[in-house]
């Protein structure tokens, strides 16, 4: 299938709206297209510096206002990352993304210490990503010169409904970051959580402002929110299956390219629920006993349902690393 960049609201909504069986039909049908329809790529996230945010996202454990069972953390020393980078590796994942709890990227020796983790996994042969809240042009060419493969920064929502979810920060904030990311040719990890009290038209919304970028985002995290005590959105309702198995069919469709992330809510998932999203087209995961601050299945129980489904991890760089020239990329 064609990429696109100019979809209408009413277009992704249509194919949001079909018929379910329908639209995971034409989902799995364009992701079966791609010959590596049955590798799903394994990334672990870890937090490197954990609680004291200054924002106010409204599902976050780790913003500093609420209180929740997150407690503060220092930055991680390099070793410890490696560490983790090396048990992640061992278990399967070819990606390391590494969290820290900030509103933005500052030029200290924090930053410095990142830079030195971002060169050391990156000579294990991981793909390394990051997720530091906003950084400028320079941090992010920085950050792209030691090594780094891919920047995180997910839009949350819809641009409509962004001031109900955090008022710290603006959506043309989000936005700039990732052009900032693209100018430093990076590849960019940005999606959105479900479950936040959003409408289908929100969840369209921000699917249609990923799908119509430039360049479609290299992975697109879809995250069904786990509610947290102590966090505004603590007594939302669990996302249903059905919702979540919609937004990735429909990512799927609308992103032929892209890597689809079946990201946070897991934990909740059957192996049947998870089947059905990696028919819609989902090809990654996030592994490991937590996604920063909240629990995830363990390594052994995704290795099993890999088996069971006839699924491979994926192998790290598949598509070349940034700034690679095409020739040198292998099939």
């Amino acid at each position: 299938m064609q990429t696109k960049h100019n979809w209408t609201k009413e277009e992704i909504l249509e194919i949001y709206n079909r018929p379910f069986l329908d639209l995971v039909y034409e989902a799995a049908t364009i992701h079966r297209a791609n010959k590596d329809y049955s590798e799903v790529q394994i990334s672990s996230l870890i937090s490197i510096k954990t609680g004291g945010c200054p924002e106010d996202c409204s599902y976050c454990p780790q913003a500093a206002r609420y209180h929740t069972d997150v407690d503060v953390h220092a930055m991680m020393k390099v070793d410890e990352v490696l560490d983790a980078a090396k048990k992640a590796k061992e278990g399967g994942a070819s990606r390391l993304c590494m969290g820290a709890a900030w509103r933005e990227v500052r030029d200290n020796r924090d930053f410095d210490k990142v830079i030195d983790m971002v060169k050391a996994v990156n000579e294990m042969d991981m793909e390394v990503c990051c997720t530091l809240g906003m950084l400028n042009a320079d941090q992010a060419q920085r950050l792209a010169d030691a090594g780094l493969y891919a920047y995180n920064h997910n839009l949350d929502t819809s641009e409509e409904d962004y001031k109900r979810i955090i008022s710290t920060r603006t959506y043309d904030d989000r936005l700039q970051t990732i052009e900032n990311v693209r100018k430093a040719k990076l590849t960019v990890c940005s999606g959105g959580i479900i479950g936040l009290g959003e409408t289908v038209n929100d969840r369209v919304s921000m699917l249609r402002v990923l799908a119509n970028m430039p360049q479609h985002p290299e992975s697109v995290p879809v995250n069904a929110l786990v509610p947290v005590k102590g966090t505004p959105l603590e007594n939302q309702p669990r996302v249903p299956i059905w919702d979540m198995v919609r937004m990735i069919a429909t990512a799927r469709i609308i992103m032929p390219k892209t890597c689809v992330r079946l990201s946070a809510g897991r934990t909740e998932m059957s192996t049947i629920e998870q089947a059905l999203c990696f028919m819609a087209g989902a090809n990654s995961i996030f592994a490991g006993d937590k996604l920063l601050t909240t629990p995830n299945p363990d390594f052994k129980d995704d290795m099993a349902m890999f088996e069971l489904l006839g699924l491979t991890p994926r192998k790290a760089f598949k598509n070349g690393k940034p700034n690679q020239k095409a020739e040198e990329v292998t099939a």
